[in-house]
């Protein structure tokens, strides 16, 4: 987990900033932690969850042992067990028959109390999430489970009554309001540091609509816009050039 993975595009001056749904998650993912529990963190895409997971998982490290899964595709229980083998850099060759699998991950997971971020949760389907479960129930075991994604993460776990009755804490991140925008995006780079609130706001409504994937996007072209003007700020003209790269 390196600061490389946490922003969408490589901005270079790019600020992680506090915003209350990060510290809202640093709050959650302390306490998911320390009661070795699960969670979930889901929500629209480009909201800023997995900047704000890994930023706050970060913070724990070198104390806590933290392991990041991610998955593309409807994975199976099979493809959960490969997963886990390779994320907890398991030695030899995994295990060909399922119950041997499953006695290798609980002996694992009950060496020492790990954390396991599950990055791109929403491609999950109810077997893969209870494999998680049936791992967790086991007495033995001793990690605590983050999972991130889309809105389809929160359904499919709803739909989970097992599981869902298990998880510890929900949190759903939104966009940015826009008193949140006129607060953060300066912090966020210096491109907009001393930029004219009327004129965050304009790029707010007219192309980042809270999101900060969106953001992140804007400000590159500006920064590229402003390179090649020599401008000193961004102006509406300026930030129309940019808003037509993102249509």
């Amino acid at each position: 987990m390196t600061a490389a993975t946490y922003q969408y595009v490589d901005l270079p001056d790019a600020a992680v900033v506090t915003t209350r749904a990060l510290l809202t998650a640093r709050e959650n993912i302390a306490d998911t932690v320390a009661a070795r529990a699960m969670m979930c963190i889901h929500g629209g895409a480009g909201f800023g969850k997995t900047l704000a997971v890994n930023t706050c998982l970060r913070e724990l490290e070198p104390a806590e042992d933290v392991r990041r899964v991610t998955f593309r595709a409807r994975p199976t229980a099979r493809a959960v067990r490969y997963e886990l083998f390779t994320a907890l850099d398991l030695p030899g060759e995994p295990p060909r028959h399922p119950s041997e699998f499953d006695r290798l991950l609980k002996n694992a997971l009950a060496e020492h109390p790990r954390t396991f971020l599950v990055d791109e949760a929403q491609w999950l389907n109810g077997e893969a999430f209870e494999y998680f479960r049936y791992l967790w129930d086991e007495p033995a075991t001793r990690f605590a489970v983050v999972f991130v994604g889309g809105e389809g993460c929160h359904t499919v776990l709803r739909r989970e009554p097992m599981l869902s009755s298990r998880v510890f804490i929900w949190q759903h991140f939104t966009r940015l309001t826009p008193e949140e925008v006129q607060q953060v995006i300066p912090l966020f780079h210096p491109v907009w540091a001393d930029a004219d609130p009327e004129d965050i706001a304009f790029a707010d409504s007219h192309a980042a609509h809270g999101n900060f994937r969106a953001w992140a996007q804007l400000t590159a072209h500006t920064r590229t816009a402003l390179a090649r003007t020599g401008r000193p700020r961004a102006d509406r003209e300026l930030l129309r050039w940019a808003f037509s790269r993102l249509a």
